[in-house]
């Protein structure tokens, strides 16, 4: 089993930034990655990290957020910099643990454009 617990999230403007983070607790975590979920919407990928290095980012984020772990811990982060209003999202934090999936989720964190 894994754990999984976000923070991070809030009320930003257009153009700000946020950083969420995702601790990790359990089973030994392959992959992380953090997805969103906007009202009326399907799940989508935002970015995953394999290991400490290895990073994938959906277009629609690329140039704007920064995925990062926490050099030998399982704590991931989302560093999100020139916030649009559509990046209004539930976002959840994933893991895999070597089975090819995320078959793990947090909680989520509401991130919500206040202009």
């Amino acid at each position: 089993q894994v754990r999984l617990v976000e923070s991070g999230g809030g009320l930003v403007q257009a153009g700000g930034s946020l950083r969420l983070s995702c601790a990790a607790s359990g089973r030994t975590v392959s992959r992380l990655a953090w997805f969103r979920q906007a009202p009326g919407k399907e799940r989508e990928l935002v970015a995953s990290i394999i290991g400490w290095t290895v990073k994938d980012y959906a277009e629609s984020v690329k140039g704007r957020f920064t995925i990062s772990r926490e050099n030998g811990k399982n704590t991931v982060y989302l560093q999100m910099d020139s916030l649009k209003p559509e990046d209004t999202a539930a976002y959840y934090c994933s893991a895999d643990v070597g089975a090819g999936r995320f078959d793990y989720w947090g909680q989520g964190t509401q991130v919500t454009d206040s202009s």
